[in-house]
């Protein structure tokens, strides 16, 4: 009996070892390159790829100075200063300070950074590349704007908590080009899981807020904001495997493509980030989204049963609403209203989409590709749960669309405001 408690106890021991060394111990940052004009340039442009100012510039504050409130499930975690002043920003952050709160997910004081910042993804970023951020970050105007303080619940708000939810989560490391693969598809699938960060958003997320399987990007509700991230691996959802990698290449500098149109936090990405991806880029991410292992699409089942109140009024209401720009039988307007028959945003089995839209209006992004792009204007204040309920309903199964209705208390959810 002795000898079993000695083995766990020494079990323990070494759990604790390697729970304090992945989360506390000295991994060294390797060499740091020089920084000059052109490493100065190709860091503008990987911290717009990473889209890095949209966080840390609060509404109406000044760039790169932080104090953005980023809600989460756990309580209200605050951006940070990345602007150069000595006292409250990254003044007097070194390359090697910068590269392991990248890699590691740690401050330069050696404080554990909570992964609203994307560490998890971030962690694959290159040495060279987080060395040409800091360099870029490092001619941003000062600003001398001391960073708020998190508002996140115990035991959240602990370092302890987040030494564990780390150990369990997280592992660091450098994305590893696969030698099977093009150097075209490599690089795609360098900037999708690392600077772009797409499984932020694109993939499901456990009740401590880590994500099931990082790079599986098979879709996911994006926390506080009531959106689905659609899977970008189903055919039925957002997949694009049936895509010219320059047609994804289109749909992320422009918004919009023939296949389809970007809305809600989607067209934000593309707004201040993905639109200026080198043309090489956006065609390298489309190579390797093309190139996802796609999920089997499921057999359709038979057209769900309708009440004949609910389509009466959701027909109604979207002749008097709708029709004038979708169509009446949903075909949309090429270049100017998407049709509605045949869309898969329309049918996908999560509704959160489609209630916000009907309600917020959609509005895709104005970009140099499509810098005058029809919008949805919002309908929250003219239609009741019941009257976008019916009329998603009716969308959802007319015209060839066979997806399931939307009841009232879908809309009333979504009403009230983010869970």
């Amino acid at each position: 009996m002795k000898r079993v408690l000695l083995v766990l106890a020494l079990l323990v021991l070494a759990a604790a070892g390697w729970v304090w060394y992945v989360n506390y111990g000295d991994h060294d940052p390797g060499p740091s390159a020089a920084a000059g004009p052109a490493s100065v340039e190709r860091g503008a442009y990987l911290a717009r790829v990473g889209n890095c100012m949209a966080c840390h510039t609060d509404r109406g504050g000044a760039a790169w100075a932080g104090g953005r409130a980023i809600d989460t499930p756990f309580g209200i975690v605050y951006s940070s200063n990345l602007t150069p002043d000595a006292r409250t920003g990254l003044g007097s952050w070194t390359a090697d300070d910068f590269w392991r709160a990248l890699h590691h997910g740690r401050s330069r004081d050696g404080r554990l950074l909570y992964p609203a910042f994307p560490y998890p993804n971030y962690t694959e970023v290159t040495r060279a590349d987080s060395d040409a951020m800091h360099a870029y970050l490092r001619t941003v105007p000062a600003v001398e704007r001391q960073n708020t303080r998190h508002a996140l619940r115990w035991p959240y708000s602990t370092q302890a908590a987040l030494a564990v939810w780390r150990a369990l989560y997280f592992r660091p490391g450098v994305y590893e080009p696969d030698p099977e693969q093009s150097a075209e598809w490599n690089r795609g699938a360098y900037l999708v899981r690392g600077l772009g960060h797409c499984a932020a958003c694109h993939t499901a997320r456990n009740v401590l807020g880590a994500s099931s399987e990082m790079m599986d990007l098979s879709g996911g509700l994006i926390p506080m904001q009531n959106w689905y991230a659609p899977s970008l691996a189903a055919a039925s959802e957002a997949g694009v495997a049936h895509w010219s990698p320059k047609d994804i290449a289109r749909l992320l500098r422009d918004g919009a493509s023939a296949q389809g149109t970007v809305l809600g936090p989607m067209a934000e990405v593309v707004l201040y980030s993905t639109q200026y991806l080198t043309d090489a880029d956006a065609v390298a991410m489309g190579v390797f989204l093309k190139s996802l292992p796609q999920i089997p699409p499921s057999e359709p089942g038979p057209t769900p049963p309708v009440d004949p109140k609910v389509a009466e009024r959701g027909a109604r209401i979207y002749s008097q609403h709708c029709a004038q720009c979708h169509g009446l039988r949903g075909e949309g307007v090429p270049g100017a209203y998407p049709p509605l028959a045949g869309n898969r945003a329309v049918t996908l089995p999560i509704t959160a989409n489609l209630v916000q839209v009907v309600m917020g209006g959609g509005y895709p992004p104005a970009t140099e590709g499509n810098p005058r792009p029809y919008g949805m204007p919002p309908y929250v204040m003219l239609l009741n749960d019941a009257d976008v309920a019916a009329v998603l309903t009716h969308l959802r199964t007319s015209w060839g669309n066979r997806a399931g209705p939307v009841s009232e208390l879908d809309v009333a959810r979504q009403r009230g405001g983010p869970r």
